[in-house]
């Protein structure tokens, strides 16, 4: 006979003592500074340790799993510097926010003083860390005015000479880029020593070119023609942004004619070319139209760039990267994607392209980890960022990431749920290039789930409670060939606690976890039946509870769970998953209906409470509904 489900959860007053009298409703944080770094631009993505006499000092600080009244404070300290006491206080500022990106700014009407300053972060009132910085060097001067004005002289620059100034001679300045290498495509298969074509344009004598990061990412060798020329000149990639998909490229050689940036306002109606080559085509291309929308959507499913102009001025495949310009040849945007079927075309604009392209010509990647992905759904719970390939020494590269992979999550948020790279470009706009971020990639060709860090620990194959029991597991045969095709979040009464379950798992009990009358903690119960789930093995269900009124261990909370009357005992092991470590048992073969239960004790790393997962599997679907739950059960503050 079975003992019954919520049974043993009463039981556990015989292994375990409260902890205090009276129980209780849990309360505790888990809010924390995901990233803290200083810098003189807000706008900047890197982080610096030196400043000048005439910076402002920033502070950009993300906050994650923070709850809303979440007290984050910076207290700017002189260390050692010219002119002040040792350990001067210069400013304390106090901010209120939830899980958001926040910044502290410190300025002063006059110079900082040269020496050693650093500035304390509090988190809640706690001092969390301390980010030590100088100021170096001498004020910017002004020259003073000559008593006479220079003789004028009439040498011209060279550089400046080199300019285009009409739009006839834009071509001289736009270049066909030829990348070659191996890459996966998601229909075809892997492709070796493939071409791809795309188009770009000189903003220097000196060679440095602009195009798209979707041109040339992953490619062994890029090739570029300029201006229609017959023979091609080697590039070599400076540096790229997957996220504004733009990338800095150097031609060798130098003295070639170079496009202007446009300093007008960017109007709906301006007249505008689109220049390239499209199509592979060694034919330079111009093509006239207007700006339709100065502010456009510029999410798709291989980018996700801020500042988007569309434009009706025809584009093709090959146009990617080339320049957008008015009619003097001054460039406008940089084109990256359109839709003939609609007339819509999209360029890149100056708000977002020059900040990044600075950053990329001094040789530093901008929001990228060095892919070159597109974000794909299959609309059968199936989405993420598919990798055609990756670039060598990059953050991908070192994590182990392979072109065929598909990254499903991102610092535990699931990808391309919207079909577009919008999540995935906004979590690494909400980090710097150091950071390191939990991914978790599914390796197409050999099925495996693999978890690892950017930035940190390689890939490996991580743990699968469904792939654990599906040898051991005898199944029901009502279960045998059914799945589950949809989930659901569920939460507790107070909303804290969370976990998503089959959308057939229409019963659902968030009431407080109680023990011998008294609260304990919190729960959230869900299955087809949780009457019948109490006293039967052939009905699938879950229970999730947390508590911080147990005096016991992980493992003397799965003590307390004994089904050996029923079912054969698979073992414990320890289980860890980023944010909870502890242990599992595993029972199988339950009953008349062959069932299994697996019993999940585990604890944070501040050990300031427990928390219980106790699953009961029937059918080979409610395997697959056993991951998501262990994937997904969490406790929100």
């Amino acid at each position: 006979m079975k003992s019954s489900f919520l049974y043993r959860l009463i039981l556990l007053s015989m292994a375990l003592w409260l902890a205090a009298c009276g129980g209780g409703e849990v309360r505790f944080s888990t809010a924390n500074i995901a990233s803290a770094r200083l810098s003189p631009d807000e706008a900047s993505t890197q982080s610096v340790t030196v400043f000048g006499p005439e910076d402002v000092f920033y502070l950009i600080v993300a906050l994650a799993n923070a709850p809303d009244d979440t007290t984050i404070k910076a207290v700017w300290t002189a260390v050692d510097v010219d002119g002040a006491d040792a350990n001067t206080v210069l400013a304390e500022k106090s901010l209120t926010s939830g899980s958001a990106t926040v910044t502290f700014d410190l300025s002063n009407n006059n110079l900082w003083p040269n020496g050693s300053y650093k500035v304390d972060l509090y988190l809640n009132d706690k001092l969390d860390r301390t980010l030590d910085f100088k100021v170096e060097g001498a004020p910017s001067a002004q020259a003073p005015a000559p008593t006479e004005p220079p003789a004028p002289t009439s040498t011209p620059d060279p550089a400046t000479a080199l300019a285009v100034k009409s739009l006839q001679d834009v071509k001289s300045a736009t270049v066909q880029i030829i990348a070659q290498g191996t890459f996966q495509d998601p229909q075809v298969g892997m492709r070796y020593n493939v071409a791809g074509s795309g188009s770009g344009f000189i903003i220097d004598p000196s060679g440095i070119a602009i195009t798209n990061n979707h041109v040339v990412t992953g490619a062994a060798l890029i090739r570029v023609y300029v201006g229609g020329e017959s023979q091609p000149r080697n590039a070599r990639v400076l540096g790229v942004s997957e996220c504004a998909d733009l990338a800095v490229i150097d031609i060798e050689g130098d003295g070639y004619p170079y496009l202007q940036w446009y300093d007008g306002p960017v109007d709906v109606g301006l007249d505008v070319y689109a220049a390239g080559f499209p199509l592979g085509d060694p034919e330079y291309t111009l093509t006239r139209g207007i700006v339709s929308k100065a502010r456009a959507n510029g999410k798709t499913d291989w980018t996700s760039v801020a500042s988007v102009v569309e434009h009706d001025a025809t584009i093709n495949r090959g146009n990617s990267g080339g320049p957008l310009v008015t009619g003097n040849g001054q460039v406008v945007a940089v084109n990256y994607a359109g839709n003939s079927d609609t007339g819509q075309f999209f360029a890149i604009a100056q708000p977002q392209a020059l900040p990044v392209i600075k950053e990329l010509r001094d040789g530093h990647d901008v929001l990228a980890i060095g892919i070159n992905g597109t974000a794909i759904n299959d609309g059968q719970g199936l989405s993420g960022i598919w990798v055609a390939s990756v670039k060598s020494g990059s953050p991908a590269s070192r994590a182990g990431v392979k072109a065929g992979d598909i990254i499903t999550k991102l610092e535990g948020l699931v990808l391309a749920v919207d079909g577009t790279m919008g999540d995935y470009c906004d979590i690494l706009r909400s980090r710097t290039a150091d950071d390191v971020l939990a991914i978790e990639v599914l390796r197409f060709a050999s099925q495996e789930v693999l978890e690892g860090e950017l930035n940190g620990r390689a890939l490996e194959q991580t743990f699968s409670f469904a792939q654990a029991l599906s040898d051991e597991a005898t199944t029901a045969d009502a279960g045998a060939t059914e799945t589950y095709t949809d989930y659901k979040t569920i939460q507790d009464d107070s909303g804290r606690l969370i976990m998503e379950v089959p959308v057939k798992w229409r019963e659902v009990d968030g009431s407080a976890w109680m023990l011998e009358d008294q609260t304990i903690g919190l729960s959230l119960m869900a299955s087809p039946d949780l009457d019948g789930l109490g006293d039967r093995w052939d009905v699938p269900g879950v229970f999730f509870g947390v508590t911080d009124q147990l005096d016991a261990t992980t493992e003397e909370l799965l003590d307390a769970f004994d089904y050996g009357e029923s079912c054969a005992y698979g073992g414990r092991k320890e289980y860890s998953d980023g944010v909870y470590a502890g242990y599992y048992d595993i029972w199988t073969d339950c009953g008349d209906a062959g069932s299994s239960v697996v019993v999940v004790s585990v604890e944070p790393e501040d050990r300031s409470y427990l928390g219980l997962v106790l699953v009961q599997v029937v059918g080979d679907a409610d395997l697959d509904a056993l991951d998501h739950i262990i994937d997904s059960f969490i406790y929100k503050p």
